[in-house]
């Protein structure tokens, strides 16, 4: 297993490092530059936008996105340090091209612009007071990338591969690593072609992403739901019954695999542009970067093991809510973020909603479509729940009359 995993890893490396030499190495964005761009760009359309002009002044905020921000490097390079920021640039972007796609006053455009340049004024200014990078920080950023994009797609595969270990279905358990496997190889094409074939930026890299999350979101709230209905140990032992010396049925073997696939496949494209860019932007650094991905792959695996180990330690019970609640948090966090992403390639209408806050580990964004992907998964919920507390109360009444009729 963990030859097998090494092996996979090593390739994986390889390949990303062939990827990074078809990529001309050039000096690092300057970010000042870019922002300078963008502000002077923006400050223009600000200063012209009334209604009548708005939809025109939306392609010119939309432009600074895709043909500014994201096509200098400057996306790519924030997001490799930190994916939390990327999100929230992203979003303030995206609130400005909707209001001004909504024909909002100038008032509120000259708001939602003034959050954003001073935002980026701001990376702008903590990045250029960084030191150039050298062996530990190649090392560094390698050892983070592979860490935080990967961290997610872990949580998922431990809680499959556990259900499968404690449902005595442990043969099973190549179905699932190879739906890992297929989604690393899917990554690297996908990285491939985006780059190197058709150079897929802007617009269509959004939605794919958006896609590939909205469809992560509702596979794994399938699965989820369908563990926490085997909590009660009672249901599980029945379960288990029916199914001594079968194997898991077609469909729900499927539903696992392809949830492997797609908590891989959701950032994996993204991280090998990450490693792409890192390798491109550092070729004398090779050596840190693989011992970076090196240590960050061994971090991984040993966080595998210890939730592994830790599961078969749990009550059945506790074990099957605790993964169900796992997979369905992940699975709100998705479709916030699918949302946003489909938002930024203007495939989906963005209607800002002020009083919202922007919490990006819960894929919260403060529009009411993004809202409404996560209610979509929320409301079933809370009526399950409210029906449970139900049934518990009229459990608990026939029991106090079945005590008093005694």
């Amino acid at each position: 297993m963990i030859a097998r995993l090494a092996a996979l890893a090593a390739t994986f490396l390889f390949l990303v490092g062939h990827l990074g030499t078809t990529a001309q190495a050039g000096e690092p964005v300057d970010f000042n530059e870019v922002v300078a761009e963008i502000a002077a760009r923006g400050e223009a359309a600000v200063a012209t936008y009334s209604p009548e002009t708005a939809l025109d002044a939306a392609d010119e905020f939309s432009s600074l996105y895709f043909d500014v921000f994201e096509e200098s490097g400057m996306e790519l390079a924030v997001g490799m340090r930190d994916s939390g920021l990327k999100a929230e640039l992203e979003s303030l972007f995206g609130r400005l091209t909707a209001l001004a796609s909504k024909r909002a006053s100038a008032e509120l455009i000259r708001a939602a612009w003034s959050s954003l340049i001073d935002r980026l004024q701001d990376v702008a200014a903590e990045h250029q007071g960084r030191p150039r990078g050298g062996f530990w920080s190649a090392l560094l950023q390698s050892y983070l990338i592979l860490v935080r994009e990967g961290f997610e797609a872990i949580l998922v595969i431990t809680a499959l591969a556990a259900y499968l270990r404690r449902s005595g279905q442990a043969g099973k358990l190549p179905v699932l690593y190879h739906g890992v496997g297929w989604a690393l190889a899917a990554s690297l094409l996908t990285a491939y072609l985006m780059t190197v074939v058709f150079e897929v930026s802007g617009a269509s890299k959004e939605a794919l992403e958006g896609m590939t999350m909205l469809l992560a979101a509702a596979v794994l709230f399938y699965v989820s739901y369908w563990l926490f209905a085997k909590r009660q140990a009672d249901l599980w032992q029945k379960y288990v019954r029916d199914r001594i010396g079968e194997a898991l049925s077609g469909g729900k073997l499927f539903a696992l695999a392809f949830a492997a696939f797609l908590a891989v496949y959701r950032e994996g494209a993204e991280t090998v542009l990450f490693y792409q860019a890192l390798w491109a932007g550092s070729p004398e650094q090779g050596p840190a970067i693989s011992i970076g991905f090196g240590a960050a792959a061994l971090t991984l695996l040993g966080l595998y093991w210890g939730m592994r180990t830790a599961s078969f330690k749990l009550p059945i019970g506790t074990f099957f809510a605790a993964s169900a609640a796992l997979l369905y948090y992940l699975a709100v966090v998705f479709a916030g973020k699918g949302v946003l992403e489909l938002q930024e390639a203007r495939w989906v209408t963005a209607t800002p909603v002020d009083w919202m806050p922007r919490v990006e580990w819960l894929g919260i964004f403060p529009t009411l479509e993004s809202a409404a992907a996560q209610l979509v998964l929320v409301v079933p919920l809370v009526l399950a729940g409210l029906w449970w507390l139900r049934k518990q109360r009229s459990q608990v009444a026939m029991e106090v009359d079945r005590a008093r009729s005694q």
